[in-house]
């Protein structure tokens, strides 16, 4: 691994996350200020997702073309923008182009960024090396709702602001600091320059990481059945603010950062990656249900700890699996991932808002269901790919 690269990676995807962080309280009280509720809310979670969908593999290939840096520094440049956006709007369909903005441009960040790690490990710590980069984005968001929360007691629209601003410096420090990792020589000369379609989807769900794909769509669902209404659930079952809000997020993020930098490596080379991602999936199942249970702010604190502890190691371990299967076609293989991640977050938010509007507690009832039944599919799945490969 390159280390030295690796750090500034981690560094600038830290700096730009907290600012994203910063937001995360802010969106439910945001749009609700603005006369929306619930199925507003996860359509305007879910546009920018879509976007992410289509756009991903374009920028995970383009960045097979052309490079990891470039493509990185316009989803950060495109993301400050879009923030900025956000922050003057004053009405809904204005949230709803800066949403779309974001979605076109940012999608590049997560994509690149996955792919330069790829470039810069070796099969054997890969999973560490997507463990520990997912481990700096978490310490980013992490710092951000607390002070997020505490900024929007006095204006909503601030912490917009100042989280654009950090994407910037972001960007500025990527650009100065950062080396590019795919080296001209590695580079595919193929016009790229196209949207992916759903039979495209549909054909890589069939390859040797098609299992792996759908496991990180259901995945991203039932995480975003738990982040696009969480605000209005703690606002409707406990009179919770941005503030309180943003306390309880930052422990998830604290959780989620702790448990990827200090289990991810050991966890998946003890086990391996698949009984990992089994393991993750029956205990996220479990976790939506001791959510539910908590019946006070320090219960509500340790029940979300619990249930981010339980998606730690998934999305980490299922990204270095599909890297192993994915040959020199790394950036297309992490432009894949995030499109089917993308792909929950589209359905997640717009399954999560309309049923919270039916009734509060379902988005995370249906969440659990969904996680056990994730999990029954992957044993199922996972063993007999297993066999297929002694035949």
């Amino acid at each position: 691994m390159n280390k030295k690269a690796f750090l500034i990676l981690a560094f600038a995807l830290m700096a730009v996350m907290f600012g994203f962080g910063m937001v995360i309280p802010i969106f439910p009280f945001y749009i609700t200020e603005l006369g929306a509720g619930g199925s507003e809310l996860g359509l305007l979670v879910a546009i920018a997702a879509m976007l992410e969908f289509l756009f991903g593999p374009l920028w995970g290939s383009v960045s097979d073309r052309i490079g990891r840096k470039p493509v990185l520094m316009v989803g950060l440049f495109g993301y400050a923008v879009s923030t900025f956006l956000f922050g003057i709007s004053t009405r809904l369909w204005m949230l709803f182009a800066a949403r779309a903005l974001s979605g076109v441009l940012s999608s590049a960040t997560i994509t690149a960024a996955m792919a330069y790690v790829s470039d810069i490990t070796v099969e054997n710590t890969r999973g560490e090396g997507m463990g520990k980069i997912g481990a700096a984005m978490a310490l980013g968001v992490m710092l951000g709702p607390g002070l997020g929360g505490w900024l929007a007691e006095d204006s909503l629209a601030l912490p917009f602001f100042i989280a654009a601003g950090v994407s910037l410096l972001s960007l500025l420090f990527a650009a100065v600091f950062l080396p590019e990792s795919h080296v001209p020589e590695g580079r595919t000369a193929e016009n790229v320059l196209q949207l992916p379609d759903l039979a495209s989807l549909w054909e890589a769900m069939r390859g040797p990481s098609g299992i792996l794909f759908l496991l990180v769509a259901v995945f991203s669902f039932a995480l975003t059945n738990f982040e696009s209404v969480f605000g209005l659930y703690a606002l409707d079952k406990f009179g919770y603010g941005p503030e309180r809000v943003g306390t309880i997020l930052l422990v998830v993020a604290a959780v989620s950062t702790l448990g990827k930098a200090l289990l991810t490596g050991p966890v998946t080379r003890r086990w391996g990656e698949g009984a990992t991602i089994q393991a993750s999936l029956l205990a996220g199942s479990a976790g939506f249900l001791v959510l539910l249970a908590a019946w006070d702010f320090p219960t509500t604190l340790a029940a979300t700890g619990f249930f981010i502890l339980s998606k730690t190691l998934l999305r980490p371990a299922a990204l270095a699996l599909i890297s192993r299967r994915s040959g020199d076609d790394q950036g297309a293989a992490m432009g894949l991932s995030n499109s089917f991640m993308s792909l929950g977050r589209i359905l997640g938010p717009i399954w999560a808002g309309l049923a919270f509007d039916l009734g509060r507690s379902l988005p995370y009832l249906s969440g659990s269901v969904l996680m056990l039944a994730a999990f029954l599919f992957s044993m199922r799945a996972l063993r007999m790919q297993r066999v297929n490969r002694m035949l």
